[in-house]
This record gives structure tokens, C-alpha cells and sequence, in this order.
């Protein structure tokens, strides 16, 4: 009977069109692709161990970057129900 012997997982292959590139050009592709930008920011410790450990598997910094969406629609969402409301007592 052969032994299995475990042999490292082969680094996956990263391709931008049909070009070979680096993990550097794969994530800068990426990142245009997606429209997101790399920015440094720091925040109050308290809130990166929040989203932390409400993320799981999941990214924290996918988590921050939905509640800040969250947090700008819903000023959206207040000026317009105000727009609104102004519209109709005025009238």
C-alpha cells in the first residue's frame, strides 16, 4: 500500500485578462474593478473589536465598509423625507 504524503498546495494562478500577473497587479486590478480604495484611518479600539468580532469569517473591514454605505444612505434617505415633508406643509 503506497503512503500518502502531503505535498503543498500549488500557489494559485493570477490572471488580469489573459496575462499572468503578481498577487501586487492581481489586488490592483481588483480594487479597480471593485471601485474600492486602500486608505489607512484609525479608529477608536473599541469599534474594530466590535466589527471584529461580529465579522466571523467574514471580513471586518467588508463589515465597516457596509455600515458606513448604511450610515450615507440613511442621510440620503433623512434630507429627502425632509425635502418632502417641507414640499407638502408648504403647500
Amino acid at each position: 500500500m503506497k503512503s500518502k504524503t502531503s505535498s503543498p498546495t500549488p500557489e494559485p494562478r493570477l490572471r488580469v485578462g489573459l496575462k499572468d500577473v503578481s498577487r501586487e497587479e492581481f489586488a490592483a486590478a481588483v480594487d479597480e474593478r471593485l471601485g474600492t480604495q486602500q486608505v489607512s484611518i484609525k479608529l477608536d479600539a473599541s469599534v474594530v473589536a466590535f466589527f471584529k468580532a461580529k465579522a466571523g469569517k467574514q471580513s471586518y473591514e467588508a463589515l465597516i465598509n457596509q455600515a458606513l454605505h448604511r450610515a450615507m444612505d440613511n442621510e440620503y434617505m433623512e434630507d429627502r423625507l425632509r425635502r418632502v415633508v417641507r414640499e407638502e406643509l408648504a403647500s
